[in-house]
């Protein structure tokens, strides 16, 4: 896959040269059109980076199953961040592939995931659950923080096998 992604932007950048060099386009053209592919470098290097398993800076799913977490707490250098790997759970079954996500440390956050991780070491299943952040109404963009989730953690329900 790696090397699909590096010949397609060889050959884009064969075609943007081309275009610039080989043709009569007026000046201002040929700006927009090197302004454009600096823009879409852009755009595919942050598309890129998410494909490539580097946790996914998105929400979390809205039901999960918590399989292991990382904590890196503030420093005088850095704010610290919590990365947890999740199973999405969709139409009530676990997704076929993990993801990685990174969240905001906090402190609050960073207990209730250490509390899940422990009972997942002595194999309790945790299933977690996400909300929106409850706030003052109103559009979403005049509510900072609207985007915060409030995750909770409980033990997975053991499962209910049918009778002989």
């Amino acid at each position: 896959m790696t090397l699909a992604v590096v010949l397609c932007f060889c050959v884009l950048l064969l075609l943007c040269a081309l275009a610039l060099l080989a043709s009569r386009w007026p000046g201002w053209l040929k700006g927009l059109l090197v302004s454009g592919v600096a823009v879409f470098y852009f755009v595919a290097y942050a598309a890129v980076h998410d494909m490539w398993g580097w946790p996914s800076s998105e929400a979390l799913p809205e039901r999960f199953v918590l399989l292991a977490a990382v904590f890196d707490e503030p420093t005088a250098k850095s704010s610290g961040a919590l990365y947890v790997w999740v199973n999405a759970i969709e139409n009530g079954k676990p997704s076929a592939q993990p993801r990685a996500y990174k969240l905001a440390y906090a402190k609050d956050l960073h207990a209730l995931l250490s509390e899940g991780i422990k009972k997942t070491r002595q194999g309790v299943s945790q299933l977690g659950t996400t909300e929106p952040k409850r706030g003052r109404k109103g559009p979403s963009w005049l509510r900072p923080g609207s985007d915060e989730q409030e995750i909770k953690i409980r033990d997975l329900p053991a499962p209910q096998l049918p009778e002989k």
